[in-house]
């Protein structure tokens, strides 16, 4: 079977790429950015708001594997989705909580979830769901970047904690 693709917005994309890379199935992540005006996003730009892009990832994979539900509970797991742009310490539109739908069995399948997850939070859900206009990668820094960067204090701090959750609600769905 062909693979698939998603792209969710939940916060730093360094986060999300060194979790998701984790997951059995997700043959690949790519950092970049969508959602925003701006024909041509570079990071700098991103970060100060000015381009209405969101941090995402693209992730393509196997849908024999795993499926656009599982990555989607996976996804709502590892960030709150109640935090109007922001995720943690990290404040901004391009922290934004978001899933881009790709066509019209994603879009469902995301906000039958949100339906499905609204009562499980104290705050109202925000987040976005629309359709995928383009996908901008990320500078090829950004790639990886919690294996290429293990030390960087940022990372450390964010990351690992986010791993510990994804193992221990989804040990069964990781990469052996």
């Amino acid at each position: 079977m062909a693979m698939e693709t998603c792209v969710l917005g939940g916060g730093c994309f360094w986060c999300l790429d060194a979790t998701f890379r984790l997951v059995e199935g997700v043959e690949e992540v790519v950092c970049g950015y969508a959602g925003g005006h701006d024909p041509a996003p570079r990071y700098e730009a991103v970060c100060r708001g000015e381009t209405g892009h969101a941090e995402v990832v693209e992730l393509s994979f196997d849908p024999e594997v795993i499926g656009f539900r599982e990555l989607l509970t996976i996804f709502f797991t590892l960030h709150d989705p109640t935090t109007l742009n922001r995720q943690g310490n990290d404040v901004g539109t391009q922290y934004r909580s978001a899933i881009y739908t790709l066509n019209e069995a994603q879009e469902r399948q995301a906000r039958e979830m949100i339906a499905e997850l609204e009562s499980d939070y104290a705050d109202p859900i925000v987040t976005e769901v629309r359709p995928l206009d383009r996908f901008y990668p990320a500078e090829a820094y950004h790639q990886d970047y919690f294996t290429k960067n293990p030390g960087n204090a940022y990372c450390q701090f964010v990351i690992p904690p986010k791993r510990h959750k994804l193992a221990r609600t989804f040990g069964h769905r990781l990469k052996g």
